[in-house]
């Protein structure tokens, strides 16, 4: 899984979920960009009300040995990623939203 990747991360002690844009993985851990997966619905909704200003995306660090799985955001069967349904509920990609690609589509640096 490269920087920028769209991920969803499953932690324990305690078990959450997060879902967010992978920047970095390493032997200390996972540093993502997210928010918990609780939180999705909540955020792709304000996200569809052009809400900006609403719920945002925080940086944040798990070591590994937290980290119990990590997954591709990717369509499985006739599921669709969460990244399909925020684009197809907000009429933008979350890259897009987050400022990650701009309008033709070129990415800017996700590391900083």
């Amino acid at each position: 899984m490269d920087p920028g990747a769209i991920v969803v991360v499953h932690v324990m002690n305690p078990h959450e979920k997060y879902w967010g844009i992978l920047h970095q993985i390493n032997p200390a851990g996972i540093a993502m960009r997210g928010l918990n997966l609780s939180s999705f619905d909540d955020w792709m909704r304000s996200a569809a009300y052009g809400d900006e200003a609403g719920l945002g995306l925080a940086t944040m660090f798990f070591p590994l040995h937290r980290v119990e799985r990590v997954f591709l955001d990717e369509p499985l069967g006739g599921a669709e990623s969460l990244a399909q349904t925020f684009e197809r509920r907000v009429g933008r990609s979350v890259e897009e939203w987050l400022g990650l690609f701009d309008a033709q589509g070129t990415g800017t640096d996700v590391a900083n």
